[in-house]
């Protein structure tokens, strides 16, 4: 049976699919400056701790170097941490046209599509705004899920686009790795800046004290990309289900990659674990707390009433059918 998008004309895309959001956008770029803000105090006052005056200097210049790199590459480097690459039309051509039709009906430009070698069934997108934006796939995803569940997780990630989720996602996946990193090396070749005291400290007390900080600061950064990523979550289900128009599938895709993730972690760049739609890390018992999205088994409860409130099954969807 062929296929009909009535939001989409002889003529291409007409009105889009979903309208609004202007308050979502707002509040993420609130988010954002909120998460680049303290995650630079961060790098400023480690910088002070260990160098006085002129580490608090060199801070400065790394957190401006450091800001203008999250915001402008962050998806490169994301991109890039994973060994991702461009999946032509050719190798896929029914991915590519399932990607558009859902971006033409979320009222924006096709996001560039790449797929990570890796077994595990899972996807992220990234770009700072939806004229730059990238929609990953796995390997594993493509053989564990079917269409109509693949589509309703890229209907996931072009809603994390839509909603101007993919910057502060980006960004904090390249804040927080950097500080990690910096965190790790001062603590194992920092030394001798340990052992610095300040006039008004001992040097034994002012030494603990850096210390601590260095052990806080990753903390601290992992504290503050909870404190947005979680309810980020949510809203690309809810915002992917409406895209896609069958809740019921998104629900079951997710439960396919929690056991999917169950059976092969996926450990490479732990800092980027945000940008998943599943979490790639497998984290048991009180680790399950600092995990930085929402339980799969809330997340499918919301998708199936969801479901019952659109009131149709999952073989419709906005008012067009599948052949699969």
């Amino acid at each position: 049976m062929a296929r009909r998008d009535p939001h989409m004309t002889s003529r291409g895309p007409a009105v889009p699919a979903l309208k609004g959001g202007g308050w979502h956008r707002l509040g993420n770029a609130l988010k954002t400056t909120v998460l680049l803000a303290g995650l630079t105090a961060l790098v400023l006052v480690i910088g002070q701790r260990l160098g006085g005056a002129q580490g608090l200097a060199m801070a400065g210049i790394f957190a401006v170097v450091m800001n203008f790199g999250s915001y402008w590459f962050s998806d490169r480097i994301a991109l890039a941490i994973h060994g991702a690459q461009p999946l032509s039309y050719e190798q896929a051509p029914w991915l590519h046209e399932m990607v558009e039709r859902l971006a033409a009906r979320a009222g924006m430009p096709k996001p560039k599509v790449y797929m990570l070698p890796t077994a595990q069934p899972n996807a992220f997108a990234t770009g700072r705004n939806p004229s730059h934006a990238a929609v990953a796939v796995t390997a594993g995803i493509v053989d564990i899920l079917d269409r109509r569940e693949l589509e309703g997780v890229l209907a996931h990630e072009i809603g994390h686009v839509r909603n101007r989720d993919t910057l502060i996602g980006t960004v904090a996946a390249t804040l927080a790795g950097i500080i990690s990193y910096a965190a790790q090396m001062l603590f194992w070749f920092g030394g001798s800046m340990l052992s610095r005291s300040d006039d008004d400290e001992g040097g034994l007390a002012g030494a603990l004290s850096n210390l601590g900080l260095l052990l806080v600061a990753p903390i601290a950064a992992t504290l503050l990309q909870l404190a947005v990523s979680r309810s980020r979550e949510y809203g690309a289900d809810a915002t992917g289900a409406e895209l896609c128009g069958d809740p019921d599938a998104l629900a079951s895709a997710l439960l396919k990659m929690e056991r999917g993730a169950e059976a092969m972690p996926y450990d490479r760049a732990p800092a980027t674990s945000h940008l998943f739609i599943v979490n790639p890390l497998h984290h048991g018992g009180v680790m399950s707390l600092f995990s930085t999205h929402p339980p799969i088994p809330e997340r499918v409860r919301r998708l199936r009433e969801m479901s019952a409130r659109m009131g149709q099954g999952t073989r419709t969807r906005g008012g067009w059918e599948y052949a699969y």
